[in-house]
């Protein structure tokens, strides 16, 4: 017997134990994630609403909300789409989405305390001299509670959002055991809450940003769940990429390299404690439709698309290379 990130004890020798990760991303990246979630869920034969965790960051915690409120993979693909059959919650969601761009910031910048912390990520330190955003997360208040309403939490057992303390650069998973106690709402715009772009979110007089500032990922925060098996869906990062030019090398130099180094690291530490992981990034081919600004909404269609046929070489890959076992068999 164990005791997870929750508290609660899991028991050894069960079933295989199957988390979920998705990292940020933005609009581009969340529709990459659509199609990334239907290629897994086809190749595993496996509903990402049965993860044992689902642990989401920025454009992930959308996922965690909606996932861990038993919102189906069919009914994301469909939104994504805005195939009229889909939830209006959801197509009234992805309509709101912001523009590509940010309103103007407001005077003044976040923490510039952070930028002297060199225990810190470097992402995190700079978020530190960021403006404070002038953007409206009201968009993702409607979302949470469409689909969470109430102070109550997500009806998902082991779902969590990461965002990070801007007064320290720790990280903090709401939902989690020990994290401050959070509505939907709250924890979902402090983790998309991206610094220049929208204001940090203040819980219990503290200030939280975007979770993607400290790692895109944050895979590492499940290792005390001990998982068997772990899929990790990132489209910030990268593993093997093409020499980049004009505003592409901007996007890889300030945020894409520093995400997949730390991403890299988080994995090494999953795989040594023993958990097999499938791991699924942006390729060249992806990164050429989706272009440098993640945020621009007339490419989401295009890289939705693309992530359909590249995300589904990238699984039988990884499958090939780190074979998952089957989970129906033992339900």
């Amino acid at each position: 017997m164990t005791s997870d990130v929750t508290g609660t004890t899991v028991r050894q020798n069960s079933a295989p134990r199957r988390g979920l990760a998705i990292g940020c991303g933005g609009t581009l990246g969340f529709a990459w994630t659509v199609a990334a979630l239907a290629s897994v869920r086809d190749a595993l034969d496996w509903d990402p609403r049965e993860a044992t965790a689902i642990i989401g960051t920025s454009a992930g915690a959308e996922f965690v909300t909606m996932l861990g409120s038993g919102v189906g993979v069919d009914e994301l693909v469909a939104m994504q789409l805005g195939n009229a059959a889909a939830r209006p919650e959801l197509l009234t969601h992805i309509a709101s989405a912001p523009g590509k761009l940010p309103p103007l910031p407001r005077l003044g910048v976040g923490n510039p305390r952070l930028l002297t912390r060199r225990d810190l990520p470097v992402l995190s330190r700079m978020s530190g001299i960021a403006p404070v955003g002038g953007g409206d997360p009201s968009w993702l208040t409607t979302l949470a509670e469409s689909l969470a309403p109430g102070d109550s939490w997500l009806p998902h057992p082991n779902a969590y959002m990461v965002s990070m303390d801007y007064r320290t650069g720790r990280r903090v998973a709401f939902g989690a055991q020990g994290a401050p106690k959070v509505t939907v709402g709250e924890a979902l715009r402090a983790s998309w809450a991206i610094p220049g772009w929208f204001p940090p979110v203040t819980i219990d007089g503290v200030r939280y940003i975007d979770g993607g500032a400290a790692s895109t990922a944050s895979v590492d925060l499940l290792l005390p769940l001990q998982l068997d098996e772990l899929v990790v869906l990132a489209p910030m990062a990268s593993r093997t990429l093409r020499p980049a030019r004009g505003a592409a090398r901007i996007e890889r130099g300030a945020l894409r390299n520093a995400m997949s180094k730390g991403l890299d690291q988080e994995i090494e530490l999953v795989r040594s404690a023993g958990t097999r992981v499938i791991r699924i990034d942006a390729t060249d081919d992806d990164l050429a439709v989706m272009g440098a600004n993640f945020m621009d909404g007339r490419r989401r269609l295009a890289t939705f698309e693309s992530s359909l046929r590249t995300t589904r070489a990238s699984v039988k890959r990884e499958l090939d290379v780190h074979p998952f076992q089957p989970t129906r068999s033992h339900q």
